[in-house]
């Protein structure tokens, strides 16, 4: 079992930059794929990036891509994720999330959440 706590989110102005960051319990953390969703008021999840184990294989939604970068550090059991050139849309609950299967975590079924925390991009 694997516990994550995102931190990071804030207020930033649009065109600003963010870092967030998810730190997972446990001594496994390099068997897990990560992943990033988010949720806006209103709208359903959705998939921001995905990093396989060892942190070779990404894989970023449409709406992010070239502006947002997931890394991870499996000596920290932490995956971040940095994100550049933010628009009013892109502000949501930020989510990570974990699973051994790749799928799950990019199909948004992971068995593992974390909290969430907020990002607000004003405009």
């Amino acid at each position: 079992q694997v516990q994550l706590v995102e931190s990071g989110g804030g207020l930033v102005q649009a065109g600003g930059s963010l870092t967030l960051s998810c730190a997972a319990s446990g001594r496994t953390f390099s068997r897990y794929v990560m992943g990033w969703f988010r949720q806006a008021p209103g709208k359903e999840r959705e998939f921001v990036a995905a990093i396989g184990r060892s942190g070779v294989s990404t894989s970023y939604g449409e709406s992010v891509k070239g502006r947002f970068t997931i890394s991870r550090g499996n000596a920290k059991n932490t995956v971040f994720l940095q994100m550049n050139s933010l628009k009013y849309e892109d502000t949501a609950v930020y989510y990570c999330a974990a699973d051994e299967d790749p799928s799950t975590v990019i199909g948004g079924t992971s068995d593992y959440w974390g909290q969430g925390t907020q990002v607000t991009v004003s405009s």
